[in-house]
């Protein structure tokens, strides 16, 4: 199968299969980044990024140098022509004949499907509003392949930010794909996830969910624990961010009573909802996970720009 001159704007845009050969590619590149240093030689890469990112934008600029492309773009949408006006879709025109494969983080939901839709070269999302962030679900799953063997026979536990953490919607919908998946979502009721998300995942895909709001009663037969922040950019004012930012704190002694082979992921930053004591558990992988997001990236790319 080919993914020569596709977009990326949801990961249901993909087949799991399709999925699983950027996952696989990616592992490869992993273990042997030497033997790709060359793939993406004079191929380059812009990025579109109208909303603050470190991980993402850096691990995307860094996908593209190991494989010996070029990159091209904007960090802050203000010392682009967005600051003059400029619309999406005139800003693709003039770019796509720029770069061979755009990564556009915005804060309104559907602006990369837009994008998408006026580019002749792929567009990846890398983010928008609360809605998906694809590429970073993709960084969860050779993630948990990585550590666990496979993505299947999992009870997989959300904590914290359920409600606009796009993170969570984009990684709950694609892990119900998989076999026999399970979730237990653990959140203040405020931040509960979207309704329609909810009936999404129950009657369209038919997993089985939990919604509570105490993360130690479920520590003891989840496999994995995926963190989030209370994202304080998310809320229209401070006083409700402080009242729910320390709803959740994983600690080492929390742990004592999870599995042995858990895995606890965070798709970073974190603030203070992983104490430090946690960093030099075996069980926390969140900077590897980090790490593989540059390599899943890259085996993204590559596809996407049929050198892979």
């Amino acid at each position: 199968m080919t993914l020569k001159g596709r977009h990326l704007v949801d990961p249901n845009d993909m087949t799991l299969e399709e999925l699983q050969q950027i996952i696989d590619l990616g592992l490869k590149m992993y273990q042997d980044p030497g033997a790709y240093s060359e793939f993406c030689k004079g191929k380059i890469l812009g990025t579109l990024f109208y909303e603050p990112s470190t991980r993402t934008r850096l691990s995307f600029e860094s996908a593209m140098l190991r494989m010996g492309g070029s990159i091209l773009g904007f960090s802050d949408a203000n010392t682009s022509s967005v600051k003059k006006g400029e619309s999406i879709a005139d800003t693709i025109r003039v770019l796509d004949d720029y770069a061979d494969v755009l990564v556009m983080r915005h804060p309104r939901e559907g602006a990369p499907k837009l994008a998408s839709e006026f580019s002749t070269v792929p567009i990846i999302n890398g983010g928008d509003g609360g809605h998906q962030h694809p590429t970073q679900t993709l960084t969860d799953l050779i993630t948990i392949q990585n550590y666990r063997g496979e993505i299947k026979d999992l009870k997989v536990a959300f904590c914290g930010d359920l409600l606009f953490g796009r993170t969570v919607h984009s990684l709950l919908k694609t892990l119900s794909r998989f076999e026999n998946i399970s979730f237990v979502l653990i959140s203040p009721p405020e931040l509960k996830i979207p309704y329609h998300l909810r009936d999404e995942l129950i009657n369209k895909y038919q997993v089985e969910i939990v919604e509570t709001t105490s993360l130690e009663e479920y520590l003891p037969e989840i496999d994995i624990l995926y963190m989030t922040r209370i994202q304080k950019e998310r809320f229209f004012n401070e006083e409700d961010y402080i009242k729910l930012k320390d709803s959740y704190i994983l600690n080492r002694s929390k742990l004592k009573n999870a599995k042995e082979d858990l895995l606890v992921l965070h798709p970073l930053p974190r603030v203070n909802e992983i104490s430090y004591d946690v960093d030099d558990d075996p069980r926390a992988r969140y900077f590897e996970q980090a790490t593989l997001g540059v390599y899943v990236r890259m085996a993204l790319m590559a596809l996407l720009l049929g050198v892979a």
